[in-house]
């Protein structure tokens, strides 16, 4: 079948589930699209091939999802989610320079294994630069992790300057989301040297700042 063929002229935004049935599905065609990116990478997912594995018709699928794209978008997001929340928690009791060092730097640590870890993230974030929507969901991201580290920050230095530490902490935060993009694309050493040579180029800045 021809996914493009298939696609409901109307077809312009993902349907949010209200029920529980519903939300379920939208869980089996996202859980089912993670195992064939896994498998064999987004580029040659296609939507017939979700589908079939999530044992829905092709109309039901566009229901939920017009595109691969916006399965795709709906994935990073969720990864976006879990990485917030673990940066969130993970700054929340910083009070001075060496809890802001340590914090951070524990979580440069767990943000790489996390993309080590998951060839979904992987895949995804590889073409980030590809595609305007990921840039956009991951310069929001960026920005919501630069304003927890801003304010962590901030306790640490109450008298500094905030439109400075917003900035410089949205900086941050972008330069280790290319830093993670470019360490998965070399080899394992190279990327475990650029990993740490990004971390103690971060600590410092925190320290000077």
């Amino acid at each position: 079948m021809n996914d493009a063929a298939a696609i409901p002229a109307d077809a312009v935004a993902r349907r949010e589930p209200t029920q529980k049935r519903s939300r379920e599905r939208v869980e089996r065609i996202l859980g089912c699209a993670s195992t064939l990116i896994e498998k064999s990478g987004s580029d040659p997912m296609r939507m017939s091939d979700v589908a079939e594995m999530a044992a829905i018709s092709i109309g039901s699928l566009y229901q939920y999802f017009p595109d691969k794209a916006a399965i795709i978008r709906t994935l990073a997001e969720r990864y976006n989610v879990a990485g917030q929340q673990c940066i969130a928690e993970g700054l929340e009791g910083v009070r001075d320079k060496a809890d802001l060092r340590r914090a951070f730097g524990d979580l440069i640590d767990i943000y790489y294994a996390m993309f080590l870890a998951e060839p979904v993230m992987r895949d995804i974030w590889s073409g980030t630069q590809a595609d305007k929507a990921l840039r956009d969901i991951d310069l929001a991201d960026s920005r919501i992790n630069g304003a927890v580290l801003a304010k962590a920050r901030e306790r640490v230095d109450p008298t500094a300057d905030r439109i400075e530490l917003e900035r410089s902490s949205f900086l941050i935060m972008q330069l280790g989301e290319a830093t993670m993009r470019l360490a998965i694309s070399v080899d394992r050493v190279e990327g475990d040297a650029l990993v740490e040579h990004y971390k103690q180029m971060v600590l410092r800045e925190m320290e000077e700042g």
